[in-house]
């Protein structure tokens, strides 16, 4: 680096390569790599420091000090910019303008000390231009953005420090809780208990098919529906509520209930009957398009158009940001800039014409809470826009297809509404003793696609409307039952004959599970967390077990169930959205600089108080407060969830498993089931868990006697599966022989541990007979000797060859007259009982293959071509389970599918996810000297505990 020279720091590589470009001779461009600091764990506090830092890496009780350290990871990153920033005359730091950004900018200006003058560039676009103007208009490090930063960051660890051991003792080792994931899981787990709680209502209707001459003559066939009989309107979904009856409005209203008898009879009565036209009206339709993307509209509109999970749409924006194909992929604002909205409606006259711009130019006005003005919307970066088809061979898939998106909804903001009109048609027929029976039936046709065109080019206008419905992040009005299709012109009192009348039974339906794209939306409404905290929340919460997907529903597991229980119960202001929205909403107010992050945390954690200058809404008591008078939790309460009829979910330490209260096992325990990892807990109703109970208990069935030995043949559901045990007999000399082994001070003697065997693959434990689980005892099965020649003397020796089942599948064994052993797979467990002698010679003949290279196994299940590799996918059994594979990525099959019950869309969604998140993180290896340290401590500690035990011993015998 040459003296005089201007050091500019940013956070990654990418971003690094690309500024560097821009700036040329006279500027280093070097990546931090995120934050070189964070808050330190209290492992990593010095023994000096440990009164006060020691529990939290804060200190509470002088203003919520925090202890920073540089990682390891970065020490060897900071001691590189500490040796360029002696060189330079300036630095610029231009990290994300974000408070993240803000907060990495900070740290480092306070740990690189710099004695050159320090300027903050802020860009929301890496071009050349934006890059240019950022050095000319640079400013001071933003202190209230580093304190909102810091603030959130030390709430986080308190709330986490605090709340995590109380789940530790109560439910189980290894959780944690957090201010936002806690809440994101209480949401998930709200919908299932409704779920749960939902019972369906039937109910019928009638449709019937009819024709009307068109426009040019020909008829045009449509159906009507049966919207109301004798004058009374006939109930629909929305007159049912959750118990599956009828709401107080709708009962007490004139509405009629069909049953099956009646929908059925009612059909019969009306397919000779003439349909008259009683109305006809048409209106105008017209759709405006949807503002620009923010970052919550973003991964909603990835998620419902792209099924691309949040995670994955937010390293797709990173990885076009930081590229200078879009603007800042985090941001709250819709604003666009005079420069972005001369590029969109230009881009709209040259692709489709000035007749589909609109008007006038249209800015849209943010209505988020704690929204930043100064931020711009997500669009394409530039003052000019880049077509898709420039970055196909550019940018990875995801990031294309993320990229076209995001092109077509700033285009189609600029431009024209979409207009048309809606015609219904109502018909009357007469319906024998019923009375008169009225049908509608409604059509709309797109006259002019405006904003649509962009939407969806080459599409249908129908199906651009969906596609543009599913991922609308505004309200928009919409009848259910505006149609696609146009409907042919009619006149009042004109008769029409239907081609067919039908009855049409429907079922209510219990409320939709969430995705990611309406679980982010609701997170927004309610203000809980940001945007740019959606992905990595809905990450932890999937990662930490609490929920999982079944394509793109959100399902919680029960123990999500047990840990939003015990926080309900025990810190229900914790887990309450307005209160969580509050906290989010102070640290907005921090970062304006209204308030100070030491106030706010000192009224979070030690409490307003009575008589504090809060209203009394914001006083409430600290959580220090919360956690120290927390009192005695009955564990096994938190941790049950009851089913109904005696039936109750038990979150135990191995996992969920059902319990039936209400029947008893001849010990007087309740009957026990394991709980199908694939079943959702709306799915497990109480005939279900009885029929788990009654047919898929983890108590032993017993299958009969062993004619060798007399003893006991069960078939048992074991932790890693099914197997069959062989329970030797007790006999009176054995019993005898135990009893005087009874004394004080002598162990005694132990019963004979049952052999043990696991079932096959492809055996059921429910069909399982006592043959098949005596030829499973009867392991290792002897197949016979082969001959074996020394290669020095010649001398010829018989060696045995067994077949058995292992750990890695079933294998041959060949054991010399010396003792040495060597083995051979065999191709499948069915094997075991058919491989000879002459088939164990072929495979012992042919070379080993070494650990991890055993012969291919054919896959499971072949998918198709993946749609973006075009790639042929399959499912395939490796050494950890099931796992989806296109030859070169690799993901594990969730333990919510099974590889038939997985659909090729899913699965190609999982190898898409997988692709984007990139190779896993390794550790690094430690040397030998490291590993030989370690050993010696290890043994030291075992040492130890030996003689730590010895002592208690002792102690023992001399009480």
């Amino acid at each position: 680096m040459a003296n005089g020279s201007k050091l500019v720091i940013v956070e990654s590589p990418t971003k690094a390569r690309k500024i560097g470009g821009y700036l040329g001779d006279g500027y280093t461009v070097m990546a931090s790599v995120g934050h070189i600091r964070d808050l330190a764990q209290p492992s990593q506090v010095p023994a000096a420091d440990k009164a006060k830092y020691g529990k939290f890496g804060v200190d509470v009780e002088d203003g919520f000090k925090p202890y920073y350290i540089v990682g390891p990871d970065k020490k060897k990153t900071v001691t590189e910019l500490r040796r360029a920033l002696k060189n330079a005359d300036e630095l610029y730091l231009a990290t994300d303008e974000d408070r993240e950004g803000e907060a990495i900018a900070w740290h480092l200006v306070e740990t690189l000390k710099p004695k050159v003058p320090v300027k903050r560039m802020v860009f929301h676009e890496i071009t050349k231009d934006a890059i240019k103007a950022s050095l000319a208009k640079t400013r001071d490090v933003d202190g209230h953005m580093v304190d909102a930063q810091e603030t959130r960051r030390i709430l986080d660890r308190l709330y986490g420090y605090e709340l995590s051991p109380v789940l530790w003792r109560k439910v189980g080792p290894g959780l944690s809780a957090g201010r936002v994931q806690s809440v994101a899981t209480r949401l998930i787990v709200e919908r299932e208990r409704e779920r749960m709680a939902f019972v369906r209502a039937s109910y019928w209707d009638v449709t019937a098919t009819l024709a009307a001459p068109g426009a040019e003559g020909d008829p045009v066939r449509f159906d009507a529906r049966l919207v109301s009989l004798a004058g009374r309107r006939l109930a629909t979904s929305k007159d049912y509520d959750d118990t599956g009856r009828l709401t107080a409005d709708a009962a007490g209203s004139d509405v009629r209930e069909l049953d099956e008898a009646a929908a059925r009879a009612l059909a019969e009565t009306l397919r000779g009957a003439d349909f008259t036209v009683m109305t006809m009206e048409k209106k105008p339709y017209r759709r405006r398009p949807l503002p620009p993307f923010t970052t919550s509209t973003l991964q909603q509109a990835a998620g419902n158009r792209l099924g691309m999970s949040s995670r994955m749409t937010m390293r797709a924006a990173q990885g076009l940001y930081e590229n200078g194909y879009i603007t800042y992929m985090r941001t709250d604002s819709v604003t666009l800039s005079q420069e972005a909205i001369d590029a969109a409606r230009d881009c709209v006259t040259r692709h489709f014409g000035k007749q589909y711009l609109s008007d006038a130019p249209k800015q849209y006005a943010t209505k988020t809470a704690g929204a930043q003005e100064a931020h711009e919307c997500i669009r394409p970066a530039g003052a000019t826009f880049r077509d898709p088809d420039e970055l196909a061979d550019k940018v990875p898939t995801d990031q294309l297809r993320l990229y076209t998106l995001i092109w077509q909804r700033t285009l189609a903001c600029q431009m024209a509404d979409a207009t048309g009109s809606t015609a219904t048609v109502r018909l009357s027929a007469p319906a024998g003793g019923e009375g008169e029976a009225v049908f509608q039936a409604s059509g709309t046709v797109i006259e002019f696609p405006g904003f649509m065109k962009a939407a969806g080019e080459g599409r249908r206008a129908s199906a651009a409307k969906e596609a543009d419905k599913a991922d609308a992040d505004r309200t928009h009005a919409r009848k259910d039952a505006e149609g696609n299709d146009s409907l042919p012109p009619m006149a009042t009192g004109q008769t029409l004959a239907a081609s067919a009348v039908e009855a049409d039974g429907h079922e209510t339906q219990p409320p939709a599970r969430y995705t990611e794209a309406s679980l982010v939306k609701t997170l927004e409404a309610k203000e809980i967390g940001r945007p740019s905290t959606y992905a990595s929340i809905i990450s932890t919460i999937i990662d930490r077990g609490y929920v999982y997907e079944r394509g793109r529903a959100l399902i919680p597991s029960w123990l999500a169930f047990a840990v939003t229980k015990l926080l309900e119960t025990k810190f229900p202001k914790l887990v309450d959205y307005a209160f969580t929205a509050q906290m989010e909403n102070g640290l907005d107010q921090i970062a304006h600089g209204k308030e100070t992050g030491r106030e706010w945390l000192t009224r979070f954690y030690f409490g307003s108080g009575e008589g504090a200058a809060q209203s009394a809404d914001e006083a409430h008591e600290g959580l220090q407060r919360q956690v120290a008078q927390l009192g005695e939790i009955d564990a096994r309460a938190i941790n049950t969830i009851a089913i109904g009829d005696g039936l109750q979910v038990r979150v135990g330490r191995y996992g969920p498993y059902l319990e039936d209260t209400a029947h008893l096992d001849a010990e007087g325990n309740p009957k026990r089931a394991s709980l199908p990892e694939t079943l959702a807990p709306d799915e497990l109703t109480v005939e279900v868990g009885h029929d788990l109970i009654e047919h898929h208990s983890g108590g032993p069935r017993e299958l009969g006697k062993d004619p060798a030995t007399g003893g006991t043949v069960e078939v048992r559901n074991g932790r890693f599966g099914p197997y069959v045990a062989l329970v030797p007999p007790e006999t009176e000399e054995a019993e005898g022989a135990a009893k005087p082994a009874a004394k004080r001070g002598t162990r005694k003697a132990a019963a004979p541990k049952p052999k043990m065997a696991s079932l096959f693959k492809t055996m059921d434990p429910e069909s399982i007979t006592l043959d098949d689980a005596l030829r499973l005892l009867s392991l290792p099965r002897l197949v016979g000797e082969v001959e074996e020649t020394n290669a020095e003397t010649g001398e010829v020796t018989m060696a045995k060859v067994e077949a058995s089942n292992g750990r890695y599948g079933p294998y041959l064994t060949k054991t010399s007259a010396d003792g040495k052993s060597e083995t051979r797979s065999l191709g499948s467990e069915d094997e075991i009982f058919t491989v000879d002698v002459a088939r164990a010679k072929e495979l012992f003949a042919q070379p080993k293959y070494g650990r991890g290279r055993r012969a291919a196994k054919p896959p499971l299940r072949e998918l198709g071509a993946d749609p973006e590799t075009n790639k042929p996918v399959t499912i395939k059994d490796g050494f950890y389970g099931a796992y989806i594979t296109d030859g070169e990525t690799n993901r594990t099959l969730p333990k919510q599918y099974t590889p038939e019950s997985i659909t090729p869309e899913e699965a190609f969604r999982l190898l898409a996810e997988k692709r984007a998140a990139g190779p896993a993180k390794r550790g690094r290896r430690r040397s030998t000297a490291s590993k030989s340290t370690a050993a010696k401590k290890t043994t030291t500690r075992k040492t130890a505990t030996k003689k730590t035990t010895a002592r208690k011993s002792a102690a023992t015998s001399a009480q």
